[in-house]
């Protein structure tokens, strides 16, 4: 018998010993995040030839989401941080996956940074009731004193895996803590991933690294970013033939990953999350160019590097995928405002745009996304934004993959399982928001995360 098949009947066996009725008291939770993951994927993975034993064996001995309404935007940042403080990005802080860098000044930051965030999170929340905690890739970490043993996602310049700075090893080293923690491990782990590689390759060594944290230092509550499957659905689209390849490579993961928390605690509950769906694309839009047309933004683009200098701007998109927020350099001029409104209701008459609504400042508040913005541009799904200050505006982007779009569109839904010690025994939860999942989770750990506000779900026995 295979050593895979191995693996995934013992943790079978682990899923059914779990589900049995145990302390109904505070528990030890490893969450998991497959960045990009779709419910389908698990949910239909007979009909699409997916051979994901652990992912399904969640799906049977435990609870599930049918689909997980998201956030404004459906990009990475915001989700996860939404899911480890239920609430929407205008409360918590982190809007987007890069900062509002309206002259390029800022080479290209991300909201890198645990103090970015205004409201508690689960760490906080299980750090001050004396839990250990950690963390291994999850956004917006960098700098937590709430994350006992942490190893941040971070990077100076996002580039391709093969141009990385070899010496980001250190620079993630030195983020890492407690300190000198990270060199200690790679002394026998290997060398930790560089910079923004999200290959599966990158993805194994992170488990390997959280297998080691699991085993030795027993946290309470850890957490785990896994971006591959990203990766190769923004290169490839959703369920084409690489992605469902490296799903069944993460499924692996998971495995061990279960089998680690089991073995430092029987009773562990498995939260598997995502923190946005996925959709094909069709189109590239570059927003900026209209913007440059009208004389919102006066650039200059370097004629041999293609490098893009803002020397002014008035009205400037914010890029996010799917939607762009439209940010004003001065919110309150009138005038200004009229201008814009003008422009963007002549883009949105034009079917070209591939635009889908046009919504103001107070259409957004009621969003609970983008709380700078004057106006936010939503996108049909299949329609990027795109990032070129000239030549053609709507280009074609067949055969990738994207997210980001309104959270109302059914292919943005994300995913969650959660298996485990009193968890009940597949149960369908339907429809739910992605705030629930925080207070879910603090309901698991039997902490308080007070800014939380949507009801936990009815996981239990």
């Amino acid at each position: 018998m295979r050593p895979l098949r191995i693996a995934a009947r013992l943790v079978a066996l682990g899923f059914a010993l779990a589900a049995l009725p145990g302390r109904v008291g505070a528990a030890t939770v490893l969450m998991i995040s497959i960045d990009g993951l779709k419910p389908e994927y698990v949910t239909e993975a007979d009909q699409r030839g997916l051979k994901i034993p652990i992912l399904r064996g969640l799906m049977a001995h435990g609870a599930y989401a049918d689909g997980v309404a998201g956030v404004w935007p459906t990009n990475t940042y915001p989700s996860h941080t939404t899911l480890v403080t239920g609430v929407t990005p205008a409360v918590h802080g982190i809007y987007n996956n890069p900062e509002f860098d309206p002259k390029r000044k800022f080479a290209e930051s991300w909201f890198w940074y645990a103090r970015q965030i205004r409201v508690p999170t689960l760490w906080q929340a299980a750090h001050r009731a004396g839990l250990a905690t950690a963390s291994i890739g999850w956004p917006a970490t960098v700098g937590s004193t709430d994350v006992d043993f942490l190893i941040p996602e971070y990077w100076r310049i996002f580039r391709p895996t093969e141009d990385l700075n070899p010496s980001d090893r250190y620079l993630i080293a030195a983020l890492a803590r407690p300190e000198g923690m990270l060199e200690r491990m790679q002394a026998h782990l290997g060398a930790y991933l560089m910079g923004n590689d999200v290959s599966r390759e990158a993805d194994e060594t992170k488990t390997r690294f959280a297998i080691d944290i699991l085993v030795k230092q027993k946290p309470r509550f850890m957490t785990l970013h896994l971006g591959s499957l990203d990766y190769v659905e923004h290169e490839q689209g959703p369920f084409s033939a690489a992605a469902n390849q490296d799903l069944e490579s993460i499924d692996e993961m998971l495995g061990r990953l279960i089998a680690a928390s089991r073995k430092s605690d029987p009773a562990a509950i498995v939260v598997v999350v995502s923190d946005h769906g996925f959709v094909e694309l069709t189109h590239r839009v570059n927003l900026y160019i209209p913007f440059v047309q009208a004389g919102l933004i006066e650039a200059r683009i370097d004629p041999a590097t293609k490098a893009v200098s803002v020397n002014s701007w008035k009205a400037e998109p914010w890029p996010a995928s799917g939607m762009a927020a439209v940010m004003l350099r001065d919110p309150g001029d009138e005038h200004l405002l009229a201008q814009v409104r003008e422009l963007l209701g002549r883009l949105s008459m034009d079917p070209a745009w591939g635009i889908d609504e046009i919504l103001d400042a107070q259409a957004m508040q009621q969003r609970g996304g983008f709380p700078g913005a004057s106006f936010v541009i939503s996108m049909k799904p299949g329609y990027y934004t795109g990032g070129n200050f000239s030549g053609d505006a709507v280009t074609d982007f067949a055969g990738h993959g994207g997210h980001g779009f309104a959270p109302h569109h059914p292919e943005m839904r994300a995913a969650l399982f959660i298996a485990g010690r009193g968890i009940a025994r597949h149960r369908d939860l339907g429809q739910i928001d992605m705030r629930q999942i925080a207070p879910t989770v603090a309901a698991l750990l039997g902490v308080k995360l007070g800014s939380a506000t949507a009801p936990a779900l009815l996981v239990r026995q």
